[in-house]
């Protein structure tokens, strides 16, 4: 047993006494400190498990986690293995908040804000004390159970822990929270990369009301029609590091001829470093790579390549 969970069960659970909010707070800093530590290790959490806390508070059902508070406005501020963390929490509490599918991409509800430093979630929604302790635990481990190479768990705490934080919208339409949404409010596992890519098209659909007005499949050149489709798409799925994608994959919607110019294109990004890769996973996936976020727009907005990138013959 963990202190955090150790104090908690000395407390009374949910229902520790106020008295004890200052010395719980104390208690859940350190988790998040250990879990943080954990989470740049080769395997996390193995002689401890690495520990979210869920609380209902200010009609909000709120997650603190082990991930840099940053990466509200940064998806590169997480690991790969810290950020499936933060989805399958998230996913978690989208199970506890049944907020039913998104109506489009304004009835996106995910908020996220900074408790001392760590990043904290959370979604419109209210749970009992007592629901909260039983449900909150096996929601996330349902989600979070079968990530690889970490041992983690949620802890219900009470509400007074996390209430009276600013929580604000990620920064971005596309951002990698909101994509979590989307894809765990359409039924799928935020967590899972698979099942990511197989809600790809629905999340899509839902995002396009907020979609800039560009038509890159109007460009003439057919490289540079092919390389502002394929950042917008990723850019529509918000793959700025937090998710990724297998490098194959960007050749999807693509036929004939245009499928074999599509993988050069996707060499000619990854040369000029408008995509990175993920050395990690054991297949060549890539991301948008934030450090080139405006020449990244400036591409899929103006057709206009960074200096130096030259683009495949057709």
């Amino acid at each position: 047993m963990s202190e955090l969970a150790g104090e908690l069960a000395a407390l009374g659970g949910v229902a520790a006494p106020a008295t004890a909010t200052a010395r719980l707070r104390d208690v859940l800093l350190a988790a998040l400190r250990h879990g943080s530590g954990e989470l740049d290790k080769p395997r996390s959490g193995y002689g401890a498990p690495v520990e979210v806390a869920i609380a209902a508070a200010d009609g909000m059902l709120l997650a603190a986690t082990p991930a840099a508070a940053a990466f509200r406005a940064d998806p590169e501020a997480a690991g790969e293995r810290t950020w499936l963390l933060v989805a399958a929490t998230l996913a978690a509490l989208v199970e506890l908040a049944e907020p039913g599918p998104p109506a489009g991409a304004g009835d996106l509800q995910v908020r996220a804000g900074d408790l001392g430093g760590f990043l904290l979630v959370g979604l419109p929604g209210n749970a009992g004390p007592e629901d909260l302790a039983e449900l909150a635990p096996l929601a996330f481990d349902d989600h979070a159970a079968r990530l690889d190479r970490l041992r983690a768990r949620a802890v219900a705490i009470p509400g007074r822990l996390l209430e009276g934080n600013q929580l604000r919208e990620p920064i971005g339409p596309h951002h990698p929270l909101r994509i979590a949404e989307a894809v765990a409010r359409l039924g799928g596992r935020p967590e899972e990369p698979r099942s990511v890519e197989q809600h790809e098209e629905a999340v899509l659909a839902l995002l396009q009301a907020e979609a800039r007005t560009v038509r890159p499949h109007e460009d003439p050149d057919p490289a540079r029609r092919i390389a502002r489709r394929i950042l917008q798409r990723l850019d529509g799925m918000g793959k700025w590091g937090g998710y990724h994608t297998d490098f194959a994959h960007l050749a999807r919607g693509f036929a004939g001829n245009e499928r074999a110019l599509a993988q050069s294109v996707g060499e000619a990004l990854l040369g000029a470093g408008l995509l990175a890769e993920k050395p990690s996973v054991g297949q060549r996936h890539v991301f948008l790579n934030p450090r080139r976020a405006a020449d990244i727009r400036r591409l899929i907005d103006e057709g206009s390549p960074p200096p130096g990138m030259r683009f495949p013959s057709a």
